[in-house]
């Protein structure tokens, strides 16, 4: 099933039969005061760009016309002018996120959407998501959302997070150290350097099994600190690995200003779709989490779950498509829409791509929701939780 991210602004989806209908921003008139306007989704004079569409299989662009009018003067056959569309079967379709404003969806089509579980996500142009639409019918497991409430108060919510903070420590060292095998040649002392930060956040884990309480308020703040120091560790061997002219000094959440945590921020925002749709379809609650406090509007279990892949999916990435010499670049402190839209096929490309787990071979995409099940079956049923690891 492939996931469709809308990047382009004044874009409109609809459904025509069986099929997504992707149609790109056309001028219009409008009345204002005075009389009518000509509005140019993209301002006056500006020369509209092909309309892209990201999914899960690459981008897609619309098909260029079949037939052609009638010769000019010169004897020269024109292309016949016909709208800017993209058409994709909604049989193929399992997710769509909205990356962009100014983007319009027909009722249809959501109708359409909450009929076949297709998620419909909608992230700001700095990759944070703001909303997720779906069919509460598909998801009524009253079930598991009263065990998970319940395994709050007790030692389920300890075991689970401690898990968490572990399986995220292993993912780092383990990028850190797949990243360095490739400078063991070229470069011996930041491939030396990089091992002992894998080392030293690896000794973080052991750290991790020590901590114990009755429930998760009484074990978080330990959790957390072990989690912080590792990050700062991490974080530290990242920055060798990114080169000095992209000014990344060290991770940033809110307002980041260089172009890596730009890339970093927004391509996590499509990880959070991708989690917080596999815990819905898991009977999940997303906003009641155990590591991360709960907070009004505050998806706290997706936060939770997006740890384990934040490595493997988001940051490997970005860092691969820097070490490539992709360029990253932003204006006005935000990702340009060619950068946008790189960073989206590069992590899509990620989700896509097989990885070994647990003795076969799946996809990252249908490893994450095969770990929401697990995470329902363990809250439900008390069986261990092994969060991913990231084999490098």
């Amino acid at each position: 099933m492939n996931s469709v991210i809308i990047s382009d602004y004044g874009v409109m989806l609809a459904k025509k039969g069986e099929r997504l209908v992707i149609r790109g921003p056309k001028p219009r008139l409008e009345l204002i005061e005075g009389g009518p306007q000509l509005f140019l989704a993209l301002g006056i004079g500006a020369k509209r760009p092909t309309l892209t569409v990201l999914t899960s299989e690459g981008p897609k662009t619309p098909a260029p016309p079949l037939r052609r009018s009638a010769p000019d003067a010169n004897g020269v056959k024109p292309p016949k002018k016909s709208p800017d569309e993209i058409e994709l079967p909604l049989f193929r379709v399992g997710e769509i996120v909205i990356g962009s404003p100014g983007v319009s969806l027909s009722a249809d089509l959501v109708e359409a959407c909450c009929e076949r579980g297709i998620r419909l996500s909608f992230l700001t142009r700095s990759g944070k998501p703001y909303a997720m639409l779906s069919s509460p019918m598909l998801t009524a497991t009253v079930i598991t959302r009263r065990e998970q409430l319940a395994a709050y108060n007790d030692s389920r919510g300890v075991e689970l997070a401690k898990s968490i903070v572990r399986g995220k420590l292993g993912n780092q060292a383990s990028l850190l150290k797949y990243f360095g095998k490739y400078l063991k040649e070229s470069n011996p002392p930041v491939y030396e350097e990089l091992t002992a930060l894998a080392k030293s956040i690896a000794k973080g884990r052991a750290d991790t099994k020590r901590i114990n309480g009755p429930n998760i308020d009484d074990a978080r703040e330990a959790l957390l600190s072990v989690e912080g120091l590792a990050g700062r560790t991490y974080w530290k061997g990242v920055r060798l690995l990114i080169p000095e002219n992209l000014g990344f000094g060290s991770r940033e959440h809110r307002g980041a200003p260089d172009p890596v945590n730009s890339a970093l921020n927004y391509g996590y925002g499509i990880l959070y779709t991708q989690v917080w749709g596999a815990i819905m379809n898991a009977g999940l609650e997303p906003f009641a989490g155990f590591l991360h406090v709960d907070r009004p509007g505050k998806p706290s279990l997706v936060l939770d779950m997006v740890e384990e892949f934040r490595q493997p999916v988001v940051d490997r990435a970005v860092i691969a498509a820097i070490g490539r010499g992709t360029a990253i670049e932003t204006h006005e402190g935000m990702l340009t829409d060619d950068t946008r839209r790189t960073v989206a096929s590069a992590v899509l490309e990620r989700i896509e791509s097989e990885v070994n787990f647990r003795g076969r071979r799946y996809k990252l995409k249908s490893v994450i929701q095969i770990q929401a099940r697990n995470l329902a079956s363990f809250l439900r049923e008390g069986d261990s939780y092994r969060t991913f690891s990231f084999k490098w």
